[in-house]
């Protein structure tokens, strides 16, 4: 043991150490990564093992809507326009909106059903549990066997139900899931950093999962359910803001089988506002800690082989990490302070160790994901740093999320506004809904000023090796900080819950 950290406090012992803990976790996250990849590239070989058919059942398409006036038609046309049997499709717009949505829903259900087409417009008497409620309540008055859903940012390609149907010929099939693909990823930095951020997810982790025999979820839009397979695992449950998660586990460990469809797309519009943003973030967090909660102990009782049991709980807990960024962000400067006055630098190599598995990890893994979807990941790469930076500035956002699911603290679910937005035109200026504010973008800024404070520092000192760590750290606290305060002083009026 260096004897310079020996002569240290027990309290800067104490800190130094979980300094140097909270590294070797990112390490360890960045291995995961790796592996992550490996069994991405060993899935992309195996084809999907199902029995198909070519008989076409009657689906029910589900669009649950909550004020989304600039989408709404935009929905329901491209819906109506699925290549499919008339007779073996209906549609439910399931509206719980209290604006011009109403209005603008009813005139297209009215115009679609004058051409024949079997659609509804259902309203609820009230928004019990919210996405979910409306989703529970579409299903009992339901009339096909299978369920599709779409959130209001969708727009489905005509021919995606013949893509999907023909893996429900395997009884055990439960739901199949189609890759997010994306309407504006070029608008802004924003939505370019989203876009990548979802790509590695829905390219690499999804296939990973699926093709290795792991579980997975369904992500609560793009994706069609056997509907007796819902009912034989519970039903959809409003007790955690993502429904679909909870439901998805709940399903795989009632012994339903999942496939995802990498090479089938769905198109979405982006979040452009910052808050919004970090709504939708928030609500994700939240609910992935809520449904660990309440799912984890079923997976390990359960009769799964250990690897599963230890994925799942991975997955799960995964956005923990959110809360380490954020204490990494308190304990660096006191822990560099720290050893610089007692000169106890021997253990730079072993940092820079750890810094290189937790970021160099990530380049490789969206550069592979880049790859797999097509986009050109040299033209993309010089994004990668931003995407890293951006979900460091969240984690004072989803920390915040992540305590109040620790602590079971209950909050409305609120939906993410959507503006008709697609490629590079668009914009939300005089536009009726923003993202709620977080409340977190003054401490955000406040970070930004205590990187600024440690570059300063590294700067004057010859500390060269860490002005790239700082950067990532200033530049995402101030970029998340700054357009959440740019939002707010713009908006109308904030999005309902």
């Amino acid at each position: 043991m260096d004897t310079a950290f020996l002569t240290l406090s027990p309290f800067q012992q104490a800190l130094v150490t979980a300094y140097f803990v909270l590294w070797s976790a990112f390490a360890a996250l960045g291995l995961r990564r790796l592996w992550m990849i490996w069994l991405y590239r060993r899935g992309r070989r195996r084809e999907i093992d199902v029995t198909r058919t070519e008989r076409l059942p009657h689906v029910t398409v589900q669009l649950p809507v909550y004020n989304e006036v600039y989408v709404i038609r935009r929905l329901i046309r491209s819906v109506a326009a699925l290549d499919y049997p008339r007779e073996l499709l209906e549609i439910q717009v399931l509206d719980d909106s209290n604006d011009g949505t109403v209005e603008a829903a009813r005139e297209e259900v009215e115009r679609l059903r004058a051409e024949g087409i079997d659609i509804v417009h259902i309203q609820r008497p009230d928004r019990v549990g919210y996405k979910a409620g409306a989703l529970e309540y579409g299903m009992k008055r339901a009339k096909g066997e299978l369920l599709l859903i779409f959130d209001a940012d969708f727009i489905p390609r005509p021919n995606l139900l013949k893509e999907i149907t023909p893996y429900f010929g395997d009884d055990n099939v439960g739901m199949v899931q189609v890759r997010w693909d994306h309407l504006n990823p070029d608008y802004s930095l924003l939505s370019r950093i989203q876009s990548i951020s979802l790509d590695g997810h829905f390219i690499i982790e999804h296939e990973a999962r699926s093709k290795n025999n792991h579980f997975f979820n369904f992500n609560g839009t793009a994706g069609m359910w056997r509907k007796c397979c819902i009912e034989a695992a519970g039903g959809w449950q409003h007790d955690t803001l993502t429904e679909d998660l909870d439901l998805s586990y709940r399903a795989q460990l009632a012994g339903w089988r999942f496939v995802y469809l990498l090479d089938v797309t769905c198109p979405s519009e982006l979040p452009v506002d910052m808050n919004a943003f970090k709504n939708q973030q928030f609500r994700w967090v939240k609910g992935s800690v809520q449904v660990a909660k309440k799912v984890l102990p079923l997976i390990w009782k359960a009769d799964l082989p250990l690897r599963k049991k230890i994925e799942s709980s991975v997955h799960l807990t995964h956005n923990m990490t959110y809360l380490l960024v954020l204490l990494l962000s308190l304990f660096v400067y006191p822990a560099v302070l720290i050893r610089f006055a007692s000169g106890w630098f021997t253990s730079a190599p072993v940092e820079l160790v750890f810094f290189s598995l937790a970021t160099i990890s990530v380049l490789i893994f969206y550069g592979v994901a880049m790859s797999g979807a097509q986009r050109g990941w040299r033209k993309q790469a010089r994004y990668f740093p931003a995407v890293m930076s951006v979900a460091i500035g969240l984690s004072v956002n989803n920390s915040r999320a992540i305590l109040e699911g620790l602590l079971g603290k209950e909050t409305p679910f609120h939906r993410t506004p959507k503006y008709d937005i697609r490629g590079k035109e668009g914009t939300i200026t005089g536009k009726l809904y923003r993202g709620l504010p977080s409340g977190t973008s003054l401490i955000e800024l406040a970070l930004s000023a205590y990187f600024a404070v440690i570059l300063v520092f590294t700067l004057r000192h010859g500390l060269f090796g860490a002005v790239p760590f700082v950067l990532l750290f200033l530049f995402g606290y101030l970029y998340v900080g700054v357009l959440s305060l740019g939002w707010t002083r713009s908006r109308v009026r904030a999005a309902q819950p």
